[in-house]
């Protein structure tokens, strides 16, 4: 199953097209993108039967966020052995964690409004939550996540490492600075959702691939971890980690600039494509 907001409202996505949810269900499911998450279960059991003879076709770009307001953000840092290695720091023993703000959320396409000349990318997958986790052990990990998309940690590196102590959540979360979607897709519709390739191109250069089976921490492992600590909801996003490739650890280093064209693909889900522009 595939879900999407489209221009603000709840859809699902299939082979002929787009199905708006509120009409599809005759109101039963609310219009709104963010609230399917906390009655997913019966929603997920209703859209696996709903019929698409209603299905229309869509603009790409009237695509936006699959998940526009989540009540909790965590972003993982250092979680690809690779990404660990060019940073030059030994490999975590437990998630570095952090988060961005709600207000960064952006969806799949369009522009983003550069600040500063040191941002850079980071392709990742993001896991989002279906059913509340509190204390789950690795095992039911999967049992708890609604879907996967495709994110953008964009991150001001000089905002990000400013100061005595890094800034990591505010350098993370300028306007834009969190990209997902094209939507989300239901773990069940993957041969192996622990096993996908992600990548990212800038100008139509590769700069970023990598498979989620390198991931230290994998989603279960993740969902475990941050749940002994406190409680996931129903509509919370993990930004699961990006793999080696970023700008900060080149050299020279190398950072985005206006006009540059960001492309974000992951196997299964599908392509984000963004277009850098200066700040007004």
């Amino acid at each position: 199953m595939r879900i999407a907001n489209l221009a603000g409202r709840l859809v699902l996505i299939t082979e002929a097209g787009a199905v708006d949810v509120e009409r599809a269900s005759n109101q039963r499911f609310s219009p709104d993108p963010q609230a399917v998450y906390a009655r997913w279960d019966e929603f997920s059991a209703w859209a696996h039967d709903a019929g698409h003879a209603d299905a229309t076709s869509f603009d790409n770009a009237d695509l936006r966020a699959p998940v526009p307001n989540p009540a909790q953000i965590f972003g993982i840092g250092l979680n690809y052995r690779d990404h660990a290695a060019e940073a030059g720091i030994d490999l975590p023993d437990s998630p570095t964690v952090f988060t961005k703000f709600a207000s960064s959320l952006t969806g799949p396409y369009g522009d983003v409004a550069l600040h500063g000349t040191t941002v850079d990318w980071e392709v990742e997958l993001v896991a989002v939550i279906g059913r509340r986790a509190w204390r789950v052990p690795a095992e039911h990990g999967w049992d708890h996540v609604a879907g996967l998309t495709a994110g953008q940690d964009l991150s001001d590196r000089a905002l990000q490492l400013a100061g005595p102590a890094p800034q990591f959540s505010l350098g993370k979360s300028r306007p834009g600075f969190g990209p997902t979607g094209p939507w989300l897709v239901t773990p069940d519709e993957f041969a192996d959702p622990d096993n996908l390739e992600l990548s990212c191109t800038v100008n139509g250069e590769s700069v970023q691939k990598s498979r989620t089976s390198e991931l230290i921490f994998s989603v279960p492992d993740l969902v475990a971890r941050l749940s002994a600590v406190l409680p996931l909801l129903p509509g919370d996003v993990i930004f699961t980690g990006t793999p080696a490739g970023v700008g900060v650890a080149r050299t020279p280093q190398r950072f985005l600039s206006a006009g540059d064209e960001l492309v974000s693909t992951i196997e299964g889900i599908g392509v984000m494509r963004h277009r850098f522009v200066e700040a007004s």
